[in-house]
């Protein structure tokens, strides 16, 4: 995330990509100790008796509040602590958008193309379709911010100042795909049995749709904004054949393909653009 703010930069700032890391590893593995460990029982005891004890609340708060949020904590811990931007300004950053309409238009593109995808391939969960937009608002900010100030507005920039692309972008989603592995192991997760190569190639096209995203826009939230679509569609489709399949169809293949084409072309038109307008 660019720091727009005069400060002085101090001898931590050229290490952010580091700090974060480092932060990401250690939330994620403190989460792990207590949901997967310590708190596992009561989330398995719900799942199979609908019972709500106060292991499991616990277990549902610190997923909601700590775990899903750990790129965000982590790039707040960097403002707060290490960079000194405050809490003010990194909202900002991550709010800021320089160009209103092409950021709607491109976000809005590649949430067009998923919701496409969703009706071609996928399958109703019988959910009424005003859970759509409700669980659209919801995950704007508890997945969408949650996880993109992270992934996009940080590592992904840095990434970029240090290896080519579609190097960094390679390397983004290795690191996403391997900070969501836990719930694959989670038996009460939504996850739990998936195919994990087809989770793998999901996470794999997104990279390089939110790359392309954020390339075209620079903005974080319009990267939330289209994790948080794509996340919403669960919410009245069954989300998990519908994007974990795996080898699936010879359709919804060539599909992922054009989407995947969709994302490189952009992020090759925005670099073009972006040189030809360099000093």
């Amino acid at each position: 995330m660019k720091d727009t703010t005069t400060s002085k930069p101090n001898r931590f700032h050229s290490n952010r990509l580091w700090w974060y890391l480092l932060l990401v590893i250690l939330l994620t593995a403190f989460c792990y100790v207590i949901l997967d460990v310590l708190l596992l029982p009561y989330s398995i005891e719900h799942s199979e008796t609908g019972k709500m004890t106060a292991g499991y609340f616990l277990y549902a708060a610190i997923g909601l509040l700590f775990s899903t949020p750990t790129p965000f904590i982590a790039v707040l811990i960097i403002s707060l602590f290490i960079e000194r931007i405050g809490i003010r300004q990194m909202f900002r950053n991550i709010f800021r958008t320089e160009n209103k309409l092409k950021t709607i238009l491109i976000t809005g593109g590649f949430c067009l193309l998923a919701l496409v995808y969703a009706l071609l391939f996928g399958t109703p969960n019988g959910s009424p379709w005003y859970m759509f937009p409700l669980g659209f608002l919801i995950m704007i900010p508890f997945v969408g911010i949650a996880e993109e100030t992270g992934w996009r507005g940080l590592l992904q920039p840095e990434l970029d100042k240090r290896m080519s692309y579609p190097f960094s972008v390679l390397l983004t989603a290795a690191i996403w795909f391997v900070w969501h592995f836990s719930v694959f192991i989670d038996p009460t997760s939504n996850h739990y049995g998936d195919s994990i190569i087809g989770f793998g190639i999901t996470i794999f096209i997104w990279a390089f749709a939110m790359a392309a995203i954020y390339k075209s826009t620079k903005s974080v939230i319009a990267c939330a904004m289209y994790h948080a679509f794509i996340d919403a569609i669960g919410a009245v489709y069954d989300w998990n054949a519908l994007f974990d399949g795996f080898p699936g169809s010879v359709s919804t293949n060539v599909y992922r393909v054009v989407w995947l084409a969709a994302g490189v072309v952009l992020w090759l038109i925005a670099d073009k653009r972006e040189r030809h307008t360099a000093p």
